[in-house]
């Protein structure tokens, strides 16, 4: 791949981009050809003559095609370097995803495989999709996922359920199986021989030469699995596999989960066709946990090594990574408190295993995906042990040693220079509201910024660090993406998307509002707090606006950052209301003290800090202080309910989506990392319930929840329901048939948003100033 790379940047660089087929990039701006590093230059025109737009609706926003342009997501280098892949979704349904490929040397563009063509009119998906979508929060249906061969000459899609093996040359695609139940996680292996997959629970490898497919476990059926992530490894620890080829394609390691432990919570999936009733295994705060082993399997001949995870069985088997001479596991293993993080080294022959690190917090300890096995023996490794997450090289022996430091964070290892000598990393260096590519020596040193413009950066390093595949966005510039030189200069557009005519945000430039952004002091007296405005230029001392706060508030979200303003936030100035974000104590990017101010106390800190961000509203001279709203979804429906009703009566209205409203009805993971176990902190759980709080119910608050949710289960909002009927409190509710945690379908979120304005109209409708119609003259 490497090759391949130089040899597209030589043409490059010695006879323009154009002489290789390509169109040349402009000089300045965006990282221009003399590899100056300035800000890109694709924003909002602001030429007085575009005064006039359309004006912005529901129905448009999530209508198709997408208001940001396309988005190409997905996207990785071949391993050959000779082309860059990526899923695209379709002009006429944004629902849809088709695979599109990018040759570097030329730049050319074109669909690798059409989803409609491949499979004209997709089935039902098993419910093992359904739920792993949900986790993934992956709502659109096509090609949703890929796998490259070795060689970068073949690319695995499923879809349908079933798998096709399509050459990148011809784009043949040839069906590889076709059968009634759903194949899952499929992968090609690293030596191109076999494509696993999961089938009904089971591991099972197809061999490519002679076509024949066989399982490598059995036990596959009731509570039993192999080669799956269980629930909260894929809702909370964002670990979507349980199996793990070797470098070489001759073993895999697999999981082996038993979940006869785990509590079965009946779950009443209500549809317009009628109810459906699943016993899920769903392991409440303080109840069971699924039972996990992992074993290493010899594909040719089916013998299986367990690898010895310790003594005690109650743990969660985090991460697995195989070392790059496939001599060693990694394995990271934490307690059921997740107060220590062990990475175990096990022999994949024996299974014998021993701790290279640990980790451990009085707190908690955020997993990450960082572990990058180097050659010669040990890996790369962030961790957050100073207060903020920074890299660090552990030796073959478990020798640390850092790479980086100060008071800002990490983000995640991009990937490692040829030659070793460089680490890069995205990260939050001069600010927590822009994310940039960066490089710092393996010996350590102060990092590099590589990339540039006020806004958020995401990339993909091709393999040796010589080209990275970038996108960036800013309040004012929906996401573009190219290919990028090491050094930060621009080879070619990936997608443009420029805000010019044709683009399709452009008939509504005329009344996108730019946000505004400051900061507050906590309520703790000393924490510096973010926030981001979007305010409809009308609103002023003699006009005052009513506001809509929009809060998630839980940790692991920011949600105040320099980076494309959705299209969706842009329909509350449409409708006249100032849009306010606030990040409070416990949301990410800050650090662990900051993320940690909620430990054992969700549901107060959180909303002392939104009441501080109230009292600043009810101060400023072009807002009504007595027509403010808050809203939010899951955790933000939660921080909904407890900021209301601990700030009685100082809301106009409220709305909570798929709120939690107990958190002992929440699962393990989640809920016990950051509020210990029920039974030793019932203090806690009882302070951070909504239900010991209904006596502040002053608020009118409209309330919103799937009744198939899998995730904040229906009966958080059920319960709700019962205690405000039994009170005699008013509230509205709004529940959705046969959807889960996220209301997905775009006919579904047109009805969603219009209840939630049309609730905001009735609620705060007596002196709501109406935003200018910007057609008019």
């Amino acid at each position: 791949m490497r090759a391949v790379l130089i040899a597209a940047f030589a043409c490059v660089f010695a006879a323009g981009l154009a002489a290789c087929g390509a169109p040349a990039p402009s000089i300045g701006p965006d990282n221009g050809g003399d590899g100056a590093r300035s800000a890109p230059d694709l924003r909002l025109d602001r030429d007085p003559a575009r005064a006039r737009g359309e004006a912005l609706t529901i129905e448009r926003v999530f209508g198709s095609p997408s208001l940001s342009g396309p988005s190409p997501r997905g996207l990785r280098f071949s391993p050959d370097g000779a082309r860059i892949s990526f899923l695209r979704p379709r002009e006429d349904d944004r629902t849809v995803l088709d695979l599109w490929a990018m040759d570097v040397a030329g730049g050319r563009t074109y669909r690798l495989v059409d989803a409609r063509a491949l499979v004209p009119q997709e089935g039902e998906l098993s419910e093992a999709e359904i739920q792993y979508r949900e986790r993934a929060r992956i709502s659109e249906t096509g090609v949703v996922s890929y796998d490259w061969d070795d060689e970068g000459r073949a690319i695995l899609v499923p879809l349908d359920g079933d798998l096709s093996y399509v050459d990148v040359e011809s784009a043949e695609a040839r069906r590889l199986t076709e059968t009634p139940e759903f194949e899952t996680d499929a992968r090609i292996s690293p030596d191109g021989r076999h494509v696993s997959f999961i089938r009904e629970q089971t591991l099972w490898v197809h061999d490519l030469e002679t076509g024949e497919a066989r399982a490598l476990t059995e036990e596959g059926d009731g509570p039993v699995s192999w080669g799956v992530a269980e629930f909260v490894a894929q809702e909370e620890m964002r670990r979507f596999t349980g199996y793990w080829w070797s470098p070489d394609g001759s073993r895999i390691a697999a999981a082996r989960i038993d979940e006869t432990p785990v509590d079965i919570v009946p779950r009443f999936g209500i549809t317009a066709e009628g109810v459906n009733v699943a016993d899920q295994r769903y392991p409440r705060a303080g109840t069971p946990n699924a039972l996990v082993e992992l074993w290493v399997i010899n594909v040719a001949s089916g013998e299986r090594v367990e690898v010895d995870l310790g003594e005690e069985t109650d743990i969660y088997l985090a991460r697995v990574n195989w070392s790059e001479a496939g001599d060693r596991l990694y394995v990271q293993r934490q307690n059921r408190m997740q107060t220590r993080l062990d990475v175990l080294g096990a022999d994949p022959a024996t299974g014998a295993s021993a701790i290279v690190l640990s980790e451990a917090a009085p707190t908690w300890i955020n997993l990450s995906d960082d572990l990058t096995p180097l050659e010669g023996g040990g890996f790369l490794w962030t961790s957050e042990r100073t207060g903020f997450r920074h890299i660090y090289h552990v030796d073959a022996e478990g020798g640390v040693r850092a790479l980086s430091a100060g008071e800002w964070a990490v983000d995640r290892i991009t990937g490692l220079s040829d030659d070793g000598a460089t680490v890069y990393f995205e990260g939050w260096v001069e600010t927590p509201l822009e994310r940039h590519l960066y490089a710092v020596a393996f010996e350590g040193g102060s990092p590099v910024q590589i990339t540039s413009g006020a806004g958020r950066w995401s990339a993909s390093l091709g393999e040796g660090g010589t080209a990275y595949i970038g996108t960036y966005s800013d309040p004012d510039t929906p996401p573009h993406t190219g290919l990028y030189a090491i050094d930060g200069s621009r080879i070619a557009w990936i997608e443009e998307n420029a805000l010019t005519e044709g683009h399709p945000y452009h008939p509504y430039l005329a009344a996108h509002v730019s946000p505004e952004f400051g900061t507050l002091t906590a309520a703790d007296g000393r924490t510096e707090l973010h926030w981001s405005m979007l305010r409809p230029d009308h609103c002023s001392a003699s006009t005052p606006c009513p506001v809509i706060v929009q809060v998630y508030g839980g940790p692991l979200v920011q949600t105040v950052t320099r980076g494309w303003v959705n299209p969706r936030d842009q329909l509350f100035p449409a409708h006249g209301y100032i849009l306010f974000k606030l990040d409070n104590r416990g949301s990410s990017n800050r650090g662990h003290a900051f993320e940690a101010a909620l430990h054992r106390r969700m549901g107060i800190v959180e909303a002392q800090d939104q009441i501080v961000g109230l009292d600043y509203l009810q101060g400023l001279e072009f807002v009504d202080p007595d027509r403010i709203g808050l809203w939010g979804w899951s955790y933000g429906g939660y921080m909904a309910l407890m900021t209301t009703l601990q700030a009685p009566g100082r809301f106009t209205a409220a709305v909570a989506g798929a709120p939690v409203t107990d958190w002992a009805l929440y699962d393990t993971h989640y809920t016990e990392r950051y509020m210990g176990m029920p039974d030793e902190n019932a203090a806690g759980y009882e302070a951070g319930s909504v239900f010991a709080h209904l006596d502040g119910y002053e608020t009118p608050t409209l309330i919103l929840h799937g009744m198939a949710d899998d995730n904040v289960t229906f009966d958080q909002s059920t319960r709700l329901f019962a205690a405000l009927q039994a009170r005699g409190e008013r509230f509205d509710m709004m529940t959705y048939p046969g959807e889960r945690h996220g209301v997905r379908p775009p006919p579904l979120q047109v009805h969603l948003w219009r209840t939630i304005f049309g609730y905001f109209e009735r609620e705060m409708a007596q002196t709501r100033t109406p935003a200018p119609d910007p057609s008019a003259p």
